[in-house]
Formats: C-alpha cells, sequence, structure tokens
C-alpha cells in the first residue's frame, strides 16, 4: 500500500501577519536612511540597482494592498508550497509592473505609503479572501505565507548589497525557511533523504528506500539562512559543502540537481 499523502503545513494565522507586517517594518527603517551612494550601488539581482531592490520590496507590499482592493477570485487551492515553482515565468511582468507603479518617488515615499495601504488592507480581510493573482486563486492567508519568503530573501539581498544588518523578523524566517523546505519535497517526493534546517524544518524526499527509525542513512543539515540562499540560488550547493555550511551524509544525499527551487 503506498503511504498516506502527507497533509499540507499549516500556519498560524496571527503569527505570519505580524511577521510580514514585522519584516516590511525592518526593511523600511533601514532603507529610509540610504545615502545616494548606497542606493546606486549594484547587486547580484542582473541589473538592479539596490535602489531597485528597495523599491521592489516597498511594491510586494503595495501590490498585496491593491490586489485585496480588487474583487475577489472564484475559490482557489493554490498552496504555498507550490508557489515557488510559479515565480520564474513572471518574473519580466513583476519587474514591469512594479517600475510602472514605482516610477519617481524617492524610496521613504515609497515605503510610507505601501506600509500604510497593506496595514490597512490587512486589517479589513480575513484569512479565505481569495486573491485573483497571476499564477491563480489563492487564499490570503496562504499568500501571506509567500509573502515572507519575498521579504526575507529581500532583506538577505539588501543587507549583502548595501552593507546593511537588517534583521529577521524570526517568525518570517521561519515561515520561509519551513515552505522552501515543503517545496522541496514536492519538487522530489519521497522518504530516502531528511533534510534538516534547524530550528525550523525537518523533512523527507527523493525517491528510494523509506527511513523509518534510528538515524536516517542519508542527511543533508544546513542553517536557515544558507537553506534559503540555496532554495532562491543565490549560493551553490558544492561552494556551501565545501566551507562546511552545509553536511551531507549518504550516497543520496546531493541535491544539487534539485535546487535552486526558484531564482
Amino acid at each position: 500500500m503506498p503511504p498516506a499523502k502527507k497533509r499540507p503545513r499549516t500556519y498560524d494565522s496571527a503569527k505570519t501577519r505580524a511577521a510580514v507586517l514585522a519584516q516590511f517594518g525592518h526593511v523600511a527603517d533601514a532603507v529610509r536612511g540610504l545615502a545616494p551612494d548606497q542606493l546606486a550601488r549594484p547587486t547580484h539581482l542582473g541589473e538592479w540597482t539596490v535602489a531597485d531592490l528597495a523599491g521592489h520590496v516597498a511594491w510586494i507590499a503595495d501590490s498585496l494592498a491593491r490586489g485585496l482592493d480588487r474583487p475577489p477570485a472564484a475559490e482557489g487551492r493554490l498552496l504555498p508550497h507550490d508557489w515557488p515553482f510559479t515565480t520564474v515565468a513572471l518574473a519580466g511582468k513583476i519587474s514591469d509592473a512594479a517600475r510602472e507603479t514605482l516610477t519617481g518617488a524617492p524610496v521613504p515615499e515609497l515605503y510610507e505609503r505601501a506600509g500604510a495601504r497593506l496595514t490597512e488592507a490587512l486589517a479589513k480581510y480575513g484569512d479565505d479572501h481569495v486573491l485573483d493573482l497571476w499564477i491563480g486563486p489563492m487564499r490570503l492567508g496562504d499568500f501571506l505565507v509567500t509573502r515572507t519568503v519575498e521579504l526575507v530573501v529581500h532583506t538577505d539581498d539588501l543587507n549583502r548589497a548595501a552593507g546593511l544588518d537588517i534583521p529577521f523578523d524570526r517568525q518570517a524566517l521561519a515561515a520561509c525557511t519551513r515552505l522552501l523546505a515543503d517545496a522541496l519535497a514536492v519538487k522530489a517526493p519521497g522518504g530516502a533523504v531528511e533534510v534538516r534546517i534547524p530550528p525550523f524544518a525537518v523533512v523527507q524526499c527523493v525517491e528510494g528506500p523509506r527511513h523509518t527509525r534510528g538515524t536516517p542513512p542519508n542527511v543533508v543539515e544546513t542553517d536557515p539562512l544558507t537553506w534559503i540562499r540555496l532554495a532562491t540560488g543565490r549560493t551553490e550547493w558544492a561552494a556551501k559543502l565545501d566551507e562546511a555550511h552545509v553536511s551531507a551524509s549518504g550516497e543520496r544525499a546531493d541535491l544539487k540537481d534539485l535546487l535552486p527551487l526558484m531564482a
């Protein structure tokens, strides 16, 4: 008999909402004080400057608020762990939309406007409100989990590009780590490899003999930030193995062909 299908992970709604607002607030506090020379610095994201990246984070909040004010979609069930696989095809469309929305406004003004809109919109709508997204209908409660990924990943991008030390809200970091771990399990279902990302996530993946008790024969372990960078294409598997930021034991514990999950 095949194993029972694993139930999707659930997330605490109040904690997720607080995490999204907190992480956006951390970024807002940091980028408001950036000098022109810092805003002009390049990033590792193609042609984007720090100013472009900061504007994109403001657009994440602004676009969510705008989406909530549109008529709701029919009931849909796109889940958080499905979302990473939808992003690459929309990258160009998202960049164009962000550019059109944010052109000409100073960074502090962008964040003031976007933050106010987001706070007001989230107070009006419950988790079961269905957003009509480019990727398909999705419950607000589920979509907010994906916003932790966007905000945490781009916080890390800004820290690296602008020499900042923007803090990570613990709940946002946890939700981001768990969503990306679950996405790996969706991409490579199975029970042959156990992936550990303490203190937030443990998942089993990859076809092969399923481990049931004792120490698993195939184990991958890393820290949350390294995992997030691997899953989003910010760093490479081999490099992190060489630097001992990833440990991998067992003949099946090689994830290089499964990463990144999104880029």
